[in-house]
């Protein structure tokens, strides 16, 4: 296996950009989630307070109608349009450019959510993460590979990349598998798991920070708000991703003498982001 990068504080300060202090929201970037379905509006809930907790300016999320009430009382920060639909994404459309978009977190795989989906790919020019029911309309669908931004963000757990890339017998196989994947398409992969790697191209990176108490529901969405953060706020998209991983590990760390394993759950890490940031200044 070729060699691998440890992703640990001090690689992490070399990332990491300070906020300035004269800076004001219209500054810190813009982001723009797409997603949620009937059931799974939590998972929009979930991925817009991470990304705003993570120090974007402005957030925005796109969902079906059903979810109106629930983000804007769940999450008062942020803003909300809808779909025609109320239970599912049908026509992505929005009036503004934001500095990244996620989507994926809750979207389901209705038939008209990958008609929905393949509009939105042909067209988007804007810096992308890609997650959950996406990466599964992706995977049956990779002639559209082909239309994502360069270094568009990937964030596939174990089945989610067996599903893009085939499946393997080791942990070497399928690391060899995802670089080939990762530079036939120009994307940055993250393989989330324990430990996470990053793959961009042929680089490899490990990341070194989180526990057992994150294999539990939403933790992914939380993820997936956190990177699209750090990408509207500018970072290349190699740096968000290491640095969203790095962050959403390190608040299980943080947490876990205080909740053990058992009663970690994805909100948990939304509440110790701030904490996570403040350990980088020591």
């Amino acid at each position: 296996m070729k060699a691998v990068i440890r992703i640990d504080q001090t690689e992490i300060l070399r990332r990491y950009k300070p906020i300035n202090s004269q800076t004001h929201k219209g500054i810190q970037g813009h982001a723009l989630l797409i997603g949620g379905s009937y059931g799974k509006i939590g998972a929009m809930s979930l991925s817009s307070k991470a990304c705003l907790k993570t120090g974007c300016g402005l957030v925005t999320v796109f969902i079906p109608r059903c979810g109106y009430k629930i983000v804007q009382t769940a999450n008062p920060e942020v803003m909300v349009l809808t779909d025609v639909s109320v239970k599912y994404i049908t026509r992505i459309a929005f009036n503004f450019v934001p500095q990244a978009i996620g989507i994926g977190p809750g979207i389901g795989q209705d038939i008209e959510t990958h008609t929905a989906l393949h509009r939105f790919i042909k067209t988007n020019k804007i810096p992308l993460v890609i997650d959950a029911d996406a990466l599964n309309i992706l995977s049956q669908n990779q002639q559209w590979l082909t239309f994502l931004p360069e270094k568009t963000i990937l964030t596939p757990h174990q089945k989610e990349l067996e599903r893009l890339i085939g499946k393997w017998e080791t942990v070497a196989e399928k690391i060899e598998k995802t670089i080939i994947f990762s530079k036939q398409n120009n994307l940055v992969i993250v393989m989330k798991g324990a430990p996470t790697f990053i793959i961009d191209g042929e680089t490899i990176f490990e990341n070194t920070t989180g526990n057992a108490a994150l294999a539990t529901a939403g933790t992914g969405d939380v993820l997936t708000g956190m990177i699209t953060s750090l990408l509207a706020q500018s970072y290349e998209p190699i740096d968000a991703a290491i640095l969203g991983v790095y962050l959403h590990g390190l608040t299980a760390d943080i947490a876990l003498p205080e909740t053990g394993y058992q009663s970690f759950i994805a909100s948990d890490i939304i509440e110790r982001i701030g904490k996570a940031y403040l350990s980088l200044g020591k």
